[in-house]
């Protein structure tokens, strides 16, 4: 894992590529949807097929970094025809809008089920070093401002305050007959996110957003890792 942060900043990234921040993740235990970058239109098709629909594409560059902004994301694409009429899509938009951007691919990934969606975040603050964030995520963030920080390393126990100071733990328990979700492997997630900040210091800011919750696990939809001597 070191290798792949320290190869990162050898080729003068600012963060890391998402294949990578991937690894990164699984490495602390932060886990993610099922993906595989595709090269081309016909290759993203077939590795579709592959994964099993519904999929969701995402452009892949280094030059990128608020995919959506810049038209680069399809999501619940159900079949080979929708996802190759996405390609095309994502590919015109993002020409566009970012016309000198390096593009590498794209990226497919399976489609998770609906979930609560949070936030889990961190950066390394001057003066009190690595801080976690915590809150609703999703496309509401900035709208509700739904956010808790903790310094790391956090235990289990502070990471279950941290969720309980927020409007988003009354969704966590379940409302409206939907079940509670995993609050264990949520508290996990922060913990490990306070790891991965304490253990790399070339990491500068994490974001992990959204984080899908379900009654059995939690999963980072899209990883955003920050590096930076």
């Amino acid at each position: 894992m070191r290798q792949i942060i320290e190869e990162s900043l050898a080729k003068g990234l600012n963060r890391l590529p998402e294949e990578a921040a991937e690894k990164v993740c699984a490495a602390y235990g932060i886990e993610c949807p099922p993906s595989v970058i595709a090269a081309g239109k016909e290759e993203c098709i077939s590795a579709a097929e592959k994964m099993g629909f519904p999929v969701v594409l995402k452009i892949y560059s280094p030059d990128i970094s608020h995919k959506s902004d810049a038209g680069g994301v399809a999501v619940n694409l159900q079949t080979r025809e929708e996802t190759g009429k996405a390609f095309d899509a994502i590919m015109k938009s993002v020409s566009e809008k970012y016309p000198d951007a390096a593009i590498a691919g794209m990226e497919v990934q399976k489609m998770m089920p609906p979930g609560v969606e949070v936030i889990i975040g961190g950066l390394r603050n001057d003066q009190f070093g690595p801080v976690v964030m915590f809150g609703l995520g999703g496309i509401y963030i900035e709208v509700f401002r739904d956010i808790e920080f903790r310094l790391a390393p956090l235990t289990m126990a502070e990471a279950r305050r941290q969720i309980e100071q927020t409007r988003v733990y009354r969704l966590l328990q379940g409302v409206r007959g939907n079940k509670p979700c995993d609050l264990d492997a949520l508290c996990r997630m922060l913990v490990n996110t306070g790891d991965l900040l304490l253990e790399n210091e070339e990491i500068r800011e994490v974001d992990f957003n959204p984080v899908l919750c379900y009654e059995d696990r939690c999963v980072a939809v899209d990883a955003r890792i920050v590096i930076g001597k």
